[in-house]
Parts: structure tokens; sequence; C-alpha cells
């Protein structure tokens, strides 16, 4: 690796401890985010939601998603307690004190649920995505299925929404619930000329930047969006991250 040219060679966990303290403080930040992100999730709609779903088939697809975002918290806890760390507090922390401002929202609404589903585990999809071929290899060995999971949550919500855009008043709580986490979702990205992306990208932990990825997020649920006969919300508005 040259000053300018990206690090790509594969680091395995007996070796981690050899990389330069760069790597090794990005690689640890990065997991105790996505761990933080993957239990975030249900404590945000387990406790209201779980038994509160419309439905016997809601209920259980909801215990199933909670269940496996708590396996994808076991499974990233794990990569950190290789490394050294534990991130076992973020199981039982209050969500004013999560990491990303959308694990510390309310979820008034079913359709809530549904748009949590549809946007922001489609970001975690996304964040998840960026790892893929990554110079960590226990990380990239982890990704298959977690991703394929997470594709099925995303799933998940998108049939909730179309579900409920049949009604009109269905329609409007769901464009309520887009209008609440669209710009939650955006600023998951984070800032746009972050110093500290530009050097994930440099050890090889992640592919895009982050306002390429944005961009390519917002231009995929766009269409989505609007074939459910839903406003795109104002990208500009709410936002805390540019």
């Amino acid at each position: 690796m040259t000053a300018d040219s990206p690090f790509s060679d594969k680091v395995e966990a007996h070796d981690a401890s050899k990389m330069p303290a760069e790597y090794q403080a990005l690689l640890k930040r990065v997991l105790r985010i996505q761990a933080d992100c993957e239990i975030g999730g249900p404590h945000l709609y387990v406790n209201q939601w779980l038994l509160a779903a419309p439905s016997a088939d809601d209920q259980w697809m909801l215990a199933k998603v909670a269940g496996e975002e708590i396996d994808h918290f076991r499974k990233i806890n794990r990569l950190l307690n290789e490394l050294g760390e534990d991130a076992s507090e973020l199981m039982y922390i209050e969500k004013s004190r999560r990491d990303l401002e959308a694990f510390r929202q309310a979820m008034p609404t079913w359709a809530d649920v549904a748009v949590f589903g549809f946007l922001i585990d489609r970001v975690g999809q996304y964040q998840l995505e960026e790892f893929v071929g990554c110079s960590y290899a226990p990380l990239d060995r982890a990704l298959p299925k977690i991703i394929q999971e997470e594709k099925t949550h995303v799933g998940y919500g998108l049939v909730k929404l179309r579900d409920m855009v049949r009604t009109e008043e269905g329609r409007a709580e769901a464009q309520a619930a887009l209008d609440r986490w669209y710009p939650r979702g955006l600023d998951m990205f984070g800032l746009a000329n972050s110093r500290r992306a530009a050097r994930y990208q440099h050890w090889g932990l992640k592919r895009r930047s982050n306002e390429g990825a944005r961009a390519e997020y917002m231009a995929e649920v766009a269409p989505l969006i609007e074939g459910l006969g839903l406003t795109v919300p104002d990208a500009t508005s709410g936002r805390h991250f540019r």
C-alpha cells in the first residue's frame, strides 16, 4: 500500500493487533456502531408492537425480525470480542443513548413499523453491503446471511406499506410515517465530506463515500415510494447531516 492507494490485503483476527492504530480504531468503531444499530431496532418496536401487531402473521414476523436482529448483534459482538472489545452493554441502554438518531425515535403507529422496515432496514442493508469484500476477513465472512435476512426485513416493510395504501386512512398514515423516517434514513449515511469515511475507504473497510451511498439509496427508494402512490419527502427538510 502506498500513501495514495487503498489498503487491499485481507486481515484475520489474529493479525488485527499488528495493524496500524488507525485501522484498529476504525474497525472497532464501525463494528460497535453496527452492533448498536442491530440491537437498537428491537428496542424501538418489540415492547410496543410485538403483541399489538394487527394479525398473528404480523406478530410472528415481527418476532422473527427481532430475533434475527438480535442474532446480528450477537455475531457483530463476537467479532468485537475477538478484538478484545465487548458491546454487551448496548443490549440494555436507553434509546436516547443510541449512536444514530433513527434509533432514538418513537413509533406511534403501525405505519411506523412498516416504514422502519422499508426505509431504515434498507439503510442497514446498504451499510452492511459497504463491508462486502472488505479488508477485515472475519467481517466479510459473516455478511451473506445477515444481508439476506436484512433484505427480508426490507421486503416485509414494503409488503405492509402496500397493504396500508389500499385505504385512504392507511395511505395518510403511511405518508405521515414516511415523512418522519425519510430524513432520519438519509442522515444515517453521515456527513457528505466526512474525513473518517474517507479513511474507512482508504483502509478497505468501506467501498463508497457517504454521499455516494446516500445518492444510490435515494435513487432506489424514490420510484418505490411513488409506486405506492405516496410522495417522496423533501430530502433537505428535517436533516442534521449534509
